[in-house]
């Protein structure tokens, strides 16, 4: 079998053929560093991850490149909203660069936190501003562009499949502008969907960041700064590229439009611009919409810390839904992946101590069929709830010898990246039997009781008491830990 990947362009299962054979160039939208990540824009990067590990795991060598989006991004696609990276330096009252470093720091936290590979080219949008300029210039030479305002527009008449991504009809777009309940902010725009280039007249004071460029000193629209990076590390032409649903109609929809949108005849008979385009599904919670900053139902991956949740349960939630399905969070369903990957843990140890902490060389027949049968699930669209389930049956199956099973965690784990092995090797060093023994501690059974109400309270999702009675041994100098053998408590 051969790695298959729904293509959103075309909407249908693909066999995966790459540009240059073994290789694979991909390129990943990266974060808008202006606030903490949220756990639902953090899905987008372990959907990420398990492309980039799959993708080792079937023999690929690979080049993933991420930007990371340090120049003001409006709140709205269509270059509406506000400028989100001048409005937090404001209520901050810090530079724009400085919350930029601040929160890009932040985000690669929580990435190293999840277990999620470092790409292997990370860009700032405010390092390769010349590029961009270079870009549009190609643009304007192949007469997609106009000037109004002082800004220079890109006009999707000009590109006859505008759309194709999101299955749009910008005939039908621009026939039924007038009757959709929106206001068009921009009236410089010849057609709605037309968007923003360069603006050397930004609606905004004070704009905090802008170069020097043929059009005017001023700042580049946000969409270019992916088609410029992604063809300086990867070429005209490249292999996938990924990003969130949301990402579809508007940012890249625009972004085919306006890298195509520079090619030379030469260029275009050689082919798209990217094969293969991925998209998320978005993160729900119960009983809301998708996860949002501005609707309010946002929690950052230190609320789950907080909440007693190790990251590795939120990436091991995750894996327990398709990329394609949407998520559909819960502290229950947080309890249930929490205690799916304890067990998960557990039975790691047991194997792990059972051969005696070495992998075989090489697996037997059964085991190589349940490997075959992980790998069927990778490569069927990046299946992680199959290819979970097998890791389940394999790790209780006593048949197979306990150096081969640890040998399947090794490889499994590498796509899955659940860190089995060392986990396993950190319970089995300080049992939670040993780590909880307070002999001669005056107060061990005061805060032994403690520590049971907390967890019954967190049982019967009263998060109030349980984060109460937290507060109270923190100040007392007691730290709770959980492992996969339990509870566990010990003084700082």
């Amino acid at each position: 079998m051969a790695l298959k990947l729904f293509n959103t362009m075309g909407k249908k299962l693909q066999e995966f053929v790459p540009l240059q054979e073994g290789f694979c160039g991909f390129y990943g939208c990266g974060p808008t560093v202006y606030n903490y990540a949220h756990i639902g824009n953090l899905r987008a990067y372990v959907f990420l991850d398990t492309l980039d590990r799959t993708l080792t795991f079937l023999g690929y060598k690979k080049k993933h490149v991420m930007n990371i989006t340090d120049i003001g991004h409006l709140t709205g696609d269509a270059d509406d909203g506000e400028d989100k990276m001048l409005k937090t330096a404001k209520e901050r009252q810090q530079s724009v660069l400085d919350i930029a470093k601040f929160y890009t720091d932040a985000f690669f936290s929580d990435i190293d936190r999840l277990n999620i590979l470092r790409p292997d080219v990370v860009c700032k949008a405010t390092d390769h501003v010349p590029e961009m300029i270079e870009l549009i210039k190609k643009i304007e030479e192949n007469g997609h562009t106009y000037m109004a305002g002082g800004n220079l527009y890109y006009d999707v008449s000009t590109y006859p499949d505008y759309g194709k991504l999101a299955n749009l009809n910008l005939d039908d777009l621009q026939a039924g502008a007038g009757k959709r309940k929106v206001v068009v902010v921009d009236q410089n725009k010849r057609n709605p969907q037309d968007f923003v280039l360069w603006f050397t007249k930004s609606k905004f004071e004070e704009q905090a960041l802008v170069w020097d460029s043929p059009w005017g000193k001023g700042y580049p629209g946000w969409h270019i700064e992916c088609s410029a990076m992604s063809m300086k590390y990867l070429g005209k032409h490249f292999d996938i590229h990924t990003g969130g649903i949301d990402h579809v109609p508007v940012h890249h929809t625009n972004e085919i439009a306006q890298s195509e949108g520079s090619f030379s005849p030469e260029d275009r008979a050689q082919g798209p611009w990217v094969n293969y385009w991925l998209h998320n599904a978005f993160l729900v919670i119960e009983g809301a919409t998708k996860m949002s900053k501005s609707s309010g139902n946002f929690l950052t991956l230190q609320s789950l810390i907080d909440k007693g949740y190790d990251p590795l349960d939120y990436r091991y939630f995750l894996l327990g839904a398709h990329y394609r399905s949407p998520a559909n969070f819960s502290w229950n369903s947080m309890d249930s992946a929490k205690n799916s990957r304890a067990s998960l843990v557990k039975r790691a140890a047991k194997v792990f101590e059972a051969a005696g902490g070495k992998a075989a060389a090489s697996l037997g027949e059964k085991a190589q069929e349940t490997l075959q049968k992980f790998t069927a699930a990778m490569e069927n669209d990046l299946g992680t709830p199959a290819a979970l389930g097998v890791l389940q049956t394999a790790i209780k199956d006593e048949s197979v010898p306990p150096a081969e099973t640890l040998l399947l965690i090794q490889k499994m784990d590498a796509v899955l990246g659940l860190k089995l092995e060392e986990t396993a090797k950190e319970s089995l060093k300080k049992p939670a039997t040993e780590i909880n023994s307070h002999e001669g501690d005056p107060e061990a059974a005061e805060i032994d009781a403690l520590v049971a109400e907390r967890t019954a309270a967190k049982k019967a999702k009263d998060f109030a008491k349980a984060d109460k009675i937290r507060d109270e041994l923190t100040a007392r100098g007691i730290v709770i830990v959980d492992t996969p053998s339990g509870v566990i408590w010990k003084r700082q």
